[in-house]
């Protein structure tokens, strides 16, 4: 597996996170074929991937 470099990708906070502090996720719209998603309270913890298929697929289901 091919590490990705993601410390140039602008981040865009959740419009679903919480304004307290609580759920803060963050997602990016840098890279055409991935979605990054990572805890904005811990951004050194990592990030999950997502195609960006997958990614559009889980949006659709958890609107429905």
């Amino acid at each position: 597996m091919r590490a990705i470099d993601l410390s140039s990708v602008s981040w865009r906070k959740s419009s679903y996170s919480s304004t307290t502090g609580g759920e803060c996720l963050e997602i990016s719209d840098s890279i055409p074929s991935l979605v990054p998603v990572r805890d904005s309270k811990d951004p050194a913890q990592g990030s999950l991937l997502f195609g960006a298929d997958s990614w559009g697929a889980f949006l659709v289901g958890i609107k429905s």
